[in-house]
């Protein structure tokens, strides 16, 4: 039931800073974890961060420090900025979004299209 939409992706140099954004279709207020996730060619997808309803975060250990997870008041939409870039974070970018039930089990799980993102050396 939720859309996800991601934008902000591009091409950029080495050292330096993209925003990538998500939109999500509806106001997500009930108990839920909103992730980025990441796939280059040829590698797994991984982990980028994450955020829950209480606003903490998580972040994989070849970003911290450089990516920043957040999201708005109305929490419909989703950010992630990342600075410092380097070529190995080339990669599609996604946002997830996990739904709690009222036992914290998983009940639905989103995902966005994807936005390219191309760090050139």
């Amino acid at each position: 039931q939720v859309q996800l939409v991601e934008s902000g992706g591009g091409l950029v140099q080495a050292g330096g800073s993209l925003r990538l954004s998500c939109a999500a279709s509806r106001s997500i207020f009930s108990n839920n974890v909103i992730g980025w996730y990441r796939q280059a060619p040829g590698k797994q997808r991984e982990l980028v961060a994450t955020i829950t309803s209480d606003g903490s975060t998580n972040y994989g250990d070849s970003v911290k420090g450089r990516f920043t997870i957040s999201r708005d008041n109305a929490e419909s939409t989703i950010y992630l900025q990342m600075n410092s870039l380097k070529p190995d974070d080339t990669a599609v970018y996604y946002c997830n979004a996990k739904i709690l039930d009222i036992w914290y089990s998983v009940k639905s799980d989103y995902w966005g299209q994807g936005t390219q993102v191309t760090v050139s050396s």
